[in-house]
């Protein structure tokens, strides 16, 4: 059987320049506060629409598209903050909930996914199972984005520039993470693949 060559149903990408102002590493995770508080109070909500999710995909087999728009609504938004928070980008993330799979593109953080149709009724069972290798994988790369931070910390202040390399691993390991965050929360039958690509 031949590898799938098709991307992953979730795209996750961060389109803008390297160049960030120097003293954006100091307050960016200082302003990104009230989005913080936002991303907080909609994960309560995501965790509650995919306990919904989890059985409407068990008895239906299908997720209803306002559901999957609340999900994809949520992950899209903590990219957006996420991204700005470790300064990898000068623009605050707009306060907008757009409740689509295809990203708007009014921010330079893009989350989109595709709508499934039709979902194996037992996978919601065991995709917390099935995720775990991934989990001990994230693991590691975040304590490795911890470092990579650091470094990216003093590398911006200095050359007002975040590198190349650090960057696209810290995007890459928040990819992996979406992507996985997608299957487990039933938005994917597409097993995510090991890749921070």
């Amino acid at each position: 059987m031949e590898p799938s060559t098709a991307p992953y149903p979730a795209q996750i990408e961060l389109n803008r320049d390297y160049e960030v102002a120097r003293w954006r590493p100091l307050v960016n995770w200082l302003l990104a506060i009230p989005q913080l508080i936002v991303v907080y109070v909609l994960g309560i909500v995501f965790q509650i629409v995919t306990i919904i999710a989890f059985f409407t995909v068990l008895f239906t087999k299908k997720i209803p598209t306002g559901i999957f728009g609340v999900l994809a609504l949520y992950l899209r938004y903590s990219w957006r903050v996420e991204s700005f928070a470790l300064f990898m980008r000068n623009e605050y993330p707009p306060f907008t909930f757009e409740t689509t799979a295809a990203d708007p593109g009014t921010d330079p953080a893009v989350y989109a996914i595709e709508e499934p149709g039709e979902l194996n009724r037992w996978l919601p069972l065991v995709k917390w199972l099935l995720a775990i290798p991934h989990y001990i994988v994230l693991l590691f790369l975040f304590i490795a984005v911890f470092f990579v931070k650091l470094v990216a910390f003093f590398a911006v202040i200095f050359t007002a520039r975040y590198p190349e390399g650090l960057r696209d691993f810290v995007v890459g390991v928040f990819r992996w993470q979406l992507r996985v965050q997608s299957y487990v929360s039933f938005m994917t039958d597409v097993y995510p693949p090991f890749s921070l690509r």
